[in-house]
């Protein structure tokens, strides 16, 4: 318990100054002109400044509160690659150890998992959801640990302590991956259409080459083989070979050392539909129109 002495003046302060300095002067004249009574008037005088300055005693109890540190632990699908998901547990009881030797001090930890459907890795999110739980003056500091990998970082809240980020994996990892843009979802029987694939590398990746191998395998048949380019994008004309329903396959095998081959492969889907027939059906019984249409 702490006590103090605080003012809280009834009328200005300059003004009591002043009045502060009439008195002096009029005890001071009292004293030379030898005037009996001259304390009386002083002590009076100091009694009204007083009174005029409103003194009061305040008492304060305080009590210290912990200091708070925010562990976000990255739990997605990535962190299971590899030993990741050891590293981060072995630094998270680090990190509880070290905590824990240091006086008022108190750690939260939140799990991050995959969002639903296909949501990504939402760090930042999860960070800020924290930090509103927590009176923003006692958090004394961010911790995220996490392979690197995350989906909202336009969601990164101001934060009012330190952040640090210790990452998994290994400076040796790399990995590989297949990916088909600009798929249509129908294309015209007989017309060529065009998609973009490309294979690429990532990380600490070894030199393997400028081309990597690439099979495409239509309705689950024989897979055709190729050379393609590594890391650049390839334009691969397509006809469908059928009406319906056609899957295309493309992979590209694991090469040594990767971490995962789970994307050295993609799946796309594209509907065959004949130009120039449109079948309706009139009280049941099919008629073919002319003009440009799909099969219904």
């Amino acid at each position: 318990m702490t006590g103090t002495v605080i003012f809280d003046a009834l009328l200005p302060w300059p003004v009591l100054w002043a009045l502060a300095a009439l008195t002096g002067l009029i005890v001071a004249f009292a004293l030379w002109r030898g005037l009996p009574g001259w304390w009386l008037r002083a002590l009076a005088g100091i009694a009204l400044l007083t009174g005029l300055s409103n003194p009061a005693l305040r008492q304060e109890e305080r009590q210290p509160l912990s200091d708070i540190v925010i562990a976000v632990v990255d739990e997605s699908a990535s962190q299971t690659l590899s030993d990741r998901a050891a590293q981060t547990e072995t630094a998270l009881d680090d990190l509880r150890a070290r905590i824990a030797a240091r006086a008022n001090t108190e750690l939260r930890v939140v799990r991050v998992t995959d969002a639903p459907e296909d949501g990504g890795t939402k760090l930042m999110t999860a960070l800020a959801e924290a930090l509103s739980e927590e009176p923003q003056g006692r958090v004394a500091g961010v911790v995220m640990l996490t392979d690197g990998r995350l989906h909202d970082a336009a969601r990164a809240p101001d934060l009012p302590a330190p952040a640090h980020v210790l990452l998994s994996g290994r400076e040796t990892d790399w990995d590989r991956r297949l990916v088909v843009r600009n798929a249509p979802a129908f294309a015209i029987l007989g017309e060529e259409i065009e998609l973009t694939l490309r294979v690429e590398d990532s990380g600490a990746a070894p030199e393997t080459g400028s081309t990597v191998p690439l099979t495409i395998a239509v309705d689950g048949g024989e897979p055709m083989r190729f050379e393609v380019p590594l890391g650049r994008d390839i334009a691969l004309p397509v006809t469908l070979p059928h009406g319906g329903m056609n899957v295309l396959q493309f992979a590209t095998p694991e090469a040594p050392g990767e971490l995962t081959a789970r994307n050295n492969e993609s799946v796309v889907q594209i509907n065959g539909v004949r130009d120039r027939l449109r079948v309706l059906l009139v009280s049941g019984e099919p008629m073919q129109a002319s003009g440009h249409g799909a099969t219904c």
